[in-house]
């Protein structure tokens, strides 16, 4: 395939992705920005030479320029000189870094669905994320997959969290905590009500009482004043998406042949087996803020255009974190080296990681441009970024899709455990 199809065939997603996000997706907002993690070389200096201090180099910048590489056209015919010359397989225009080529770009994630209830019936749900270390390391043990300690849920505000209700003790089952499932007060049938994030109440069954399974959070609160149970607030915070709800369940992605290319739109999720108790999601490849390789999946977002491009739930409550330290900041790139991030161009870099003390997985998008895109080099890191636009070479600007606030439940998690 030829440069030019290369890069039609990856940016077949962009019209797709900005038809959900309107006109004002990239509307600059100073006041949210985010001031990064570490700290650059470059300092607050615009005089970059490349990806050095201009002051670095032997006859500063007049130097600098006069030593330019050479044209990609030129780069290539030496570099196809230079292979012939030594008998090896001659590279093209296309080989030379036109497009960013990630390994592994999407792989499939296998998680543990769990059961609960909403007003009698089932509820399907996986847990990613605990503002608490003792629940990440009770839910982590139970179900066998990795929940990742983000302390910064804790800060999240009250119209940004749903109730869940967990059994301490009573009918055995599959619940966190070992006795009955767990019991919502809203599934994203409810979209003004729902939250994946979940603040919790234990319900304890009181001495000699006979338990029995509640269902519902009617049942729950009839027995409660019947002095049958305990109700205690607990000062924890779960990421608690769910997969399968009353009235619905997250899209499954109808071409599940899974590449390096597979777009963003059209779903999320692979496959839902409720036999085997597990759901199957995409997991994307990114950087985190020093470089680290990173995966994320995708489960709900707010406003609706972009969670109904991408094929997950639409959660309105989220927006409520838009200026909270609860959410942390995700870059993504709309221009400049084209590659597998959301918008066809190079992957996004996080603010925070699994294991940093501001790690989230709730993301305010911010996007990056360059202001020559085809003079765009590959960005891996926070400092990276803060070196290249306070050097005037991109711009930042929160996104703004639909002209309402964007928040992205993006759980890091690794996809090969």
């Amino acid at each position: 395939m030829n440069k030019s199809l290369r890069y039609i065939a990856i940016l077949a997603i962009l019209p797709l992705f900005t038809a959900g996000l309107g006109t004002d997706y990239f509307t600059d907002a100073e006041a949210l920005k985010s001031q990064g993690v570490g700290s650059s070389k470059y300092g607050s200096s615009t005089n970059v030479c490349g990806l050095q201090l201009c002051s670095e180099i032997p006859g500063g910048k007049a130097a600098w320029k006069a030593q330019q590489e050479p044209t990609p056209e030129a780069t290539v015919t030496e570099e196809i000189d230079e292979m012939e010359d030594t008998h090896e397989e001659a590279v093209t225009e296309a080989d030379l870094g036109s497009v960013l080529r990630l390994s592994r770009a999407n792989v499939p994630a296998t998680i543990p669905l769990h059961q609960g209830y909403y007003n009698g019936e089932d509820v399907y749900f996986i847990i990613t994320d605990s503002s608490d270390p003792t629940h990440a390391e009770i839910i982590t043990k139970n179900q066998g997959w990795q929940v990742e300690l983000a302390p910064l849920l804790k800060n999240a505000p009250d119209a940004a969290l749903s109730t869940t209700y967990m059994f301490t003790n009573g009918i055995e089952g599959d619940g966190v905590h070992g006795f009955q499932g767990e019991v919502f007060t809203s599934t994203p049938a409810q979209a003004e009500m729902y939250s994946a994030l979940t603040s919790h109440v234990h319900v304890t069954w009181n001495e000699g009482v006979s338990s029995r399974v509640l269902d519902s959070e009617e049942m729950i609160m009839t027995a409660a004043d019947n002095g049958q149970i305990t109700l205690t607030e607990i000062d924890v915070v779960l990421n608690m998406p769910q997969i399968i709800w009353p009235e619905g369940q997250i899209m499954v992605k109808e071409d599940k042949t899974l590449t390096d290319e597979t777009p963003y739109g059209g779903g999320q999720v692979l496959d839902i087996d409720t036999e085997e108790m597990n759901v199957t999601f995409i997991a994307h490849r990114g950087w985190g803020p020093d470089g680290r390789t990173i995966y994320y999946i995708v489960t709900d977002a707010t406003p609706s255009g972009p969670a109904e491009m991408m094929g997950v739930v639409s959660a309105p409550t989220s927006a409520s974190l838009i200026a909270n330290s609860a959410a942390v900041d995700l870059y993504q790139f709309r221009n400049g080296i084209t590659g597998t991030g959301p918008l066809g161009f190079q992957p996004g870099i996080a603010a925070g990681a699994p294991g940093d003390v501001n790690y989230s997985p709730m993301w305010r998008i911010f996007m990056i441009g360059w202001n020559t895109p085809e003079n765009a080099q590959l960005l891996e890191t926070i400092d990276d970024m803060n070196a290249y636009r306070e050097a005037g070479l991109i711009d930042i600007g929160i996104a703004r899709p639909m002209d309402s606030d964007h928040i992205v439940n993006c759980p890091f998690i690794d996809p090969f455990q």
